[in-house]
């Protein structure tokens, strides 16, 4: 048991790295809370550091959840394999309350993203396709997010793998509850679209 808490507790300080602020501050002496939306994920990156830092903050975020997931495994721990999803929750709610950065993160997207590479790799190359797709037709990152985390329940009830299943459905609705300030914006014309795609 004191293995379990260990684990669930290095996920957490995992999913805590706070990645856009760190790349923003030591490369670009920049806090990313002070531009843009303010937020510290991989959209504001994007929009305030530029497109090639925005990548590393993203593929930095994704790995967050992906070694956390995979943290039993490294442990070697014989447990359930499903606990490697609450392995992965725990970095999503360290990417989202980060100890690192007042308990003020991102949205969840890159690091959720990760914890389902790790636990169903084709779930996820599925939710990419469909987020790529939808983010060229409308050019909306949060947009294209909600539509993503939404398609991935919808294709994950065909893995008959019903605590993924819980676990995803969770993730989407934190997902869209942690975009309703996008979906507004979306609605008056204010949300910002991006020109590199």
């Amino acid at each position: 048991m004191e293995m379990i808490i260990l684990i669930c507790l290095i996920a957490y300080i995992l999913g805590s790295i706070p990645s856009g602020l760190w790349i923003g501050k030591i490369f670009y002496k920049k806090d990313i809370r002070n531009f843009g939306s303010g937020n510290l994920g991989a959209t504001n990156s994007f929009r305030v550091l530029g497109v090639k830092p925005g990548i590393i903050v993203t593929l930095m975020d994704i790995l967050k959840g992906t070694v956390a997931t995979l943290l039993p495994f490294f442990f070697q721990l014989d447990i359930n394999h499903h606990f490697w999803l609450l392995t992965g929750v725990f970095a999503i709610i360290g990417h989202s309350f980060p100890l690192f950065a007042k308990f003020k993160g991102g949205k969840a997207v890159a690091t959720s993203a990760g914890v389902v590479l790790a636990y169903a790799p084709w779930l996820f190359l599925a939710a990419l396709v469909i987020f790529v797709l939808s983010l060229k037709i409308s050019k909306y990152v949060s947009l294209s997010s909600m539509i993503a985390a939404g398609s991935a329940l919808i294709i994950s009830l065909f893995f008959q793998d019903w605590i993924l299943v819980g676990i995803i459905a969770a993730i989407a609705i934190f997902i869209i509850y942690r975009h309703i300030p996008n979906i507004k914006r979306i609605k008056k014309g204010e949300e910002p679209k991006i020109s590199w795609m």
